[in-house]
């Protein structure tokens, strides 16, 4: 009966609409309005008037926790008070390591339900809506680690319009919790606001709680006590509670003030629910349900290994000002975190890399490459010091006993920064020092950390050629983490190089809180508990997600899952820990999970795989393993785009874009959207869904995919709903049904036949339906006026604006025989 209430739940909170539960949302609606326009030729009469803003009335966010797997639901309620027509863009922010899994628009009591499919290159129309007369006014805020998603819809005179959305993700064990962030910023205070976190998870909760609202951006040591959420924490029973945060619109006027933003704007900022439960002390839990089965471990009774940290810190010119004193704040107390056990080097580099003797508190080796000359140094000494220094051994690490941190410390003040960057030198410096202390780096877990602001401008440039040359050296897969300090920094370049050497990359966003990022980062990896991890799956299991893990550290969790056969039984751990090698036994006896494990398996399969996807060098495989899974669970991800259906209207692939920087409005001035007189028209902006790293367009062909249960219990919940891909005109699919075209341009009818041709008064041609074809000769006249390309008419999103054969025949076109229409460049669907 337990594993039946979660669905009955969701399904209840569905359809009385007060869902939002969990992580990172953040709704604001971006809203444009029309400006009326008379009957004679367009031209406005009388004094333009101010359009009403659209009122959001309620807004709902529902998160359901269950074995650590998120699933966020989240309805926004709009109503326009205008006169005229409005544009109103919902837009979210999600957690970065999330996958969108749904979304539904009701408009006039109608449901338009998005589909996932291969991804597309989203056109951004952005500059078309400057170009004529139309924009979107700024309201939301930005989010680190995040992604924002965005889709905009006309809504009628005094009409209403609901959005849901989903999203889900595996919660991260970080610093001994789980955390849930909830973004909001409707950007406008909401008279109906809930927000709900249901926990649901199979051992007794520890603790639970609920920290002041953050900003989102900048993190702060100090604790504001006027952001305090007050936030109403119900245990149902020791493995489960309810958190419910309801503030009234003062409240979040309140809020607003505290957080730096204007009170008419609303609540911005970051609602934060903090969990831990308790745990098997030595290897972990398993949990089953139906065909899948899931392995956490972190255990709680494992000495912490002693290290080797290795720093390699980026000293060229571009870290110069705040960025080398931020560096040497942080690095300070780092220093002072290291334990008495480790042992450590600091490396500097710019054109060469520097290794610092410690105890002279003076570097001893730089590497041999061309002297570079500043303006500032005495050039006869400077050479000489730097002949000394390349002939000179390398240091070992040092024991972080007092006096040595004290001097590292003094070390790091003497930093400098000057010259370019030489990537290559640095890393390779590093790895000498971990091979040359070999027996040492058996003792102590060795770890390189690598900070950088920027690319690689001296020594090797190729991005490539370093990462094969440092994976190369790396023979005993030290851990290589690597931090990107601002927008300078190569992030992509930074992620493979991690990847393939057993670390992580992180991203250091600028802001006076960069010396904490850096802390924060340094603190989770500061106490390695295991290396060398290998959990032993492999009978009664298929398609077991990653079982060999480099190294566990104190807070973390590790997470298995796969498929499991009749017969399955949890398998034991095997390590290296403090005192040598270990094996970590699980509980004999298997837990029935609280929920379903499915889609948490999926998910981690879909994010592994695309891991090794950034990392590999033929990504063509790993990309089609990943839609695969994409398309089957309806995630939205690097491989996968969602298509959003709206009234009279393409389908439009929307995308999701980077939540860390602020978006941008035209000089601070809100523009609104005109439409024509008798008639409506929507400019749809698609922007990035899924990461940075994008997968362009091309690539496997394949099915749209339908959306997730939770899709469904929406449209179960309205009246006269329906499925908007057969019903919504006109929708563009290659492969349109003649009768489909026909209905669309009416004129056409008696000229297109069932053999696939049509018959104009200047000749008969191929009509192309049901084909795709990638020719595309130039033509000088589009639909626009502006030169275009030649395309069938179901693959121009403006073939909809032939409305009569005299129409047609200026934009005809001829291509090997086939009717064609000169269609505006890049408005071709393929």
């Amino acid at each position: 009966m337990k594993r039946v209430l979660p669905g009955i739940l969701a399904l209840l909170i569905v359809q009385s609409a007060y869902c939002f539960p969990q992580v990172t949302d953040t709704s604001s609606l971006v809203v444009s309005s029309t400006e009326p326009a008379n009957n004679n030729g367009g031209e406005i009469k009388g004094k333009e008037e101010k359009p009403v803003v659209p009122k959001i009335y309620e807004m709902n966010i529902n998160t359901n926790v269950s074995n650590r797997y998120a699933k966020t639901q989240i309805a926004s309620k709009v109503k326009n008070l205008d006169k005229s027509p409005n544009e109103v863009e919902f837009s979210v922010v999600t957690p970065d390591r999330a996958f969108i899994s749904g979304f539904v628009m009701e408009i006039d009591g109608k449901s338009y339900k998005a589909y996932v499919q291969e991804k597309q290159e989203a056109k951004k129309t952005y500059d078309e809506a400057v170009a004529s007369g139309r924009a979107a006014a700024h309201v939301q805020g930005s989010a680190r680690d995040s992604n924002r998603f965005t889709v905009s819809v006309n809504v009628e005179p005094q009409s209403k319009a609901v959005f849901y959305l989903q999203y889900e993700e595996l919660l991260q064990r970080q610093n001994g919790k789980y955390e849930i962030v909830i973004n909001i910023h409707p950007g406008q205070p909401v008279k109906n606001m809930n927000v709900e976190v249901h926990i649901d998870e199979s051992r007794p909760l520890k603790f639970v709680e609920t920290p002041a609202l953050r900003s989102g951006n900048e993190i702060s040591t100090k604790e504001n006590e006027n952001l305090l959420p007050n936030a109403k924490i119900d245990p149902v029973n020791e493995t489960s509670a309810v958190v419910s945060f309801q503030p009234d619109v003062e409240k979040q006027k309140e809020y607003a003030k505290e957080l730096g933003t204007e009170k008419d704007n609303g609540l911005a900022g970051q609602f934060i629910v903090q969990y831990d439960v308790e745990r098997d002390p030595s290897g972990g839990e398993v949990l089953v349900d139906g065909g899948h089965f899931v392995h956490f471990f972190a255990p709680s009774e494992v000495k912490p290994l002693p290290k080797m940290v290795i720093f390699v810190l980026d000293t060229s010119g571009s870290m110069s000002g705040i960025r080398i004193e931020q560096l040497k704040q942080a690095m300070n107390r780092i220093l002072s975190e290291l334990h008495e056990n480790d042992v450590f080097s600091i490396i500097d580099f710019n054109d060469n890399a520097k290794v610092w003797n410690v105890d002279k508190v003076a570097v001893q080796h730089e590497t041999a490459s061309e002297y570079q000359p500043f303006w500032y140094r005495n050039e006869d000494e400077s050479k000489q010091i730097f002949k000394n220094r390349t002939q000179q051994p390398i240091p070992s690490p040092y024991p972080a006993n007092k006096a040595n941190v004290q001097k590292g410390k003094q070390v790091v003040e003497k930093l400098q920064a000057d010259g370019s960057t030489n990537i290559m030198d640095a890393l390779k410096t590093a790895l000498t020092i971990i091979n040359k202390n070999h027996e040492e780096s058996k003792r102590n877990q060795p770890i390189i950390v690598f900070l950088t602001d920027g690319e690689a401008t001296s020594g090797e440039t190729n991005n490539e050629n370093i990462i094969s040359t440092i994976t190369e050296l790396n023979s005993g897969k030290t851990p290589l983490f690597s931090l990107s300090f601002g927008d300078g920094a190569d992030r992509s370049f930074l992620q493979k190089i991690s990847l393939k050497n057993n670390g992580f990359a992180r991203h250091i966003y600028e802001g006076a809180d960069a010396s904490l990022q850096l802390e924060e980062f340094y603190k989770s990896i500061s106490s390695p508990l295991l290396s060398d991890v290998k959990f032993k799956y492999v009978d009664k299991v298929k398609e077991v997600t990653k079982t060999r893990y480099p190294i566990l550290f104190h807070g973390g969790e590790i997470v298995v899952a796969g498929q499991i056969d009749p017969g399955f039984a949890p398998q034991p751990i095997e390590a290296k820990g403090f005192e040598g090698p270990v094996i970590l036994t699980p509980p004999k006896e298997i837990t029935a999970a609280p929920g379903s494990l499915e889609r948490l398996w999926a998910y981690l399969t879909l994010k592994q795989i695309l891991e090794r996807r950034d990392a590999a060098e033929n990504k063509t495989e790993l990309t089609k393993e990943a839609l695969d899974i994409a398309l089957k669970y309806s995630f939205v991800s690097d491989v996968s785009s969602l298509v959003v259906v709206k009234p009279n209207e393409t389908s439009k692939a929307v995308e999701t874009e980077d939540a860390s920087k602020q978006r941008q409005d035209f000089g601070g001035i809100p523009y609104y959207k005109s439409f024509p007189a008798g008639g409506l028209r929507s400019a749809v902006r698609p922007l990035s869904l899924g990461s940075p790293l994008a997968f362009g367009a091309g690539g496997f062909a394949s099915p749209m995919a339908p959306m997730p249960d939770f899709a469904e219990e929406i449209l179960l919940s309205t009246p006269a709903t329906y499925d908007a891909t057969t019903t919504v005109e006109p929708i563009y699919n290659p492969n349109i049904p003649i009768d489909t075209l026909k209905s669309n341009l009416t004129w056409l009818g008696p000229l297109l036949h069932e053999n696939g041709t049509i018959t104009l008064p200047w000749g008969t041609y191929k009509s192309g339906v049901g084909e795709i074809l990638n020719i595309r000769p130039d033509c000088a006249k589009s639909v626009l006026g502006s030169p275009g390309s030649c395309t069938l008419l179901q693959q121009c999103e403006f073939y909809s604006s032939l409305t009569d054969i005299e129409k047609f025949k200026e934009h005809f076109c001829d291509f090997e025989g086939y009717a064609g229409m000169c269609c505006p460049k890049g408005k071709r669907i393929d």
